[in-house]
């Protein structure tokens, strides 16, 4: 699963990982943004059967969702719904299922103690969290703007 479709680019990385039958399902609130995207997994060479494009807020679709049917949650969306995106992964993803969150590392600003943007803080405190839990096992991988990765238990 894909938080934040974006123009396809990231979904494409993700299907060239998956297996021959998995299925992407994606999330997005730009209807311009799933249009580029359908036409990019198709130009990769994607059947359309391979995705599963979903018009919305993340935080109003995530509900919908079955629990333990993921494997993966990959988060590339607004920063204030990372708290909101990682507790639905918490739910949505099988045992040993993997979340990712883009921009960990927000350009620097996390080390930064005097950044206190709200964005900042944010993921901040959402890494914070997920390093402090029992549900996940988690590593921050320091490479472009951050990316956290962590293991369901």
């Amino acid at each position: 699963m894909e938080i934040g479709t974006g123009t396809g680019v990231s979904g494409v990385w993700l299907l060239r990982g998956m297996r021959e039958d998995g299925v992407l399902t994606t999330i997005d609130v730009e209807n311009e943004h799933q249009r580029i995207a359908r036409r990019i997994f198709v130009e990769a060479g994607f059947a359309p059967s391979r995705t599963r494009i979903i018009t919305g807020r993340a935080l109003d679709v995530l509900p919908r969702l079955a629990d333990g049917a993921y494997d993966m949650v990959f988060v590339d969306a607004d920063n204030a719904e990372y708290g909101a995106c990682v507790d639905a992964a918490r739910r949505l993803l099988r045992p040993g299922g993997v979340l990712a969150l883009s921009g960990a590392l927000a350009g620097g600003r996390i080390a930064d103690p005097a950044a206190r943007d709200v964005d900042t803080v944010t993921v901040r405190e959402v890494i914070k969290a997920v390093r402090e839990s029992d549900e996940w096992v988690p590593a921050l991988l320091p490479s472009g703007d951050g990316l956290l990765v962590a293991v369901r238990k």
